[in-house]
């Protein structure tokens, strides 16, 4: 079976589609991921970690699909504690691609930085400017609406 391309991301199952973090090492990918699943109700309806660090992707009918890499499924990096083991998903939909220490975030973003593609697919995108809360800002992008202004 030949393996979809990898990349170099953590993804978390929220509600029913994915987020796909993305950021350079020591940008809070991993941090990120475990809050979220860590969260629960009622800030999120369910929360669960597809994998950390390396991600499989593929377009598949107009969607991209993530699983864990195999070798690191169910592995999260807890700064301080090392590799854990937690319950996790194999296979997410992804619906927003998540940003870390992105150098186009702003205060009030563009639409154009509003999207990302990745292996074809164009999908929602949320850029965390550096130092930044990015727990804070995506729980925010999940519990809000968009202003018509």
């Amino acid at each position: 079976m030949p393996q979809d391309p990898t990349i170099h991301a953590s993804a978390v199952l929220v509600g029913a589609r994915a987020l796909l973090i993305r950021g350079p090492a020591g940008s809070g990918k991993s941090r990120l991921a475990l809050a979220l699943i860590q969260t629960g109700r009622p800030l999120v309806p369910f929360a669960r970690l597809i994998g950390d660090d390396r991600v499989h992707v593929e377009a598949a009918h107009g969607r991209l699909l993530v699983r864990p890499a195999r070798a690191l499924a169910g592995l999260i990096e807890v700064h301080g504690l090392g590799i854990r083991r937690v319950p996790y998903e194999p296979l997410a939909v992804a619906g927003l691609v998540v940003d870390l220490a992105a150098a186009d975030a702003e205060r009030l973003p563009a639409r154009e930085s509003a999207a990302a593609e990745v292996c074809g697919i164009t999908l929602p995108r949320l850029a965390v400017a550096p130092g930044v809360d990015a727990y804070l800002l995506v729980i925010a992008a999940l519990r809000t609406a968009e202003s018509d202004q």
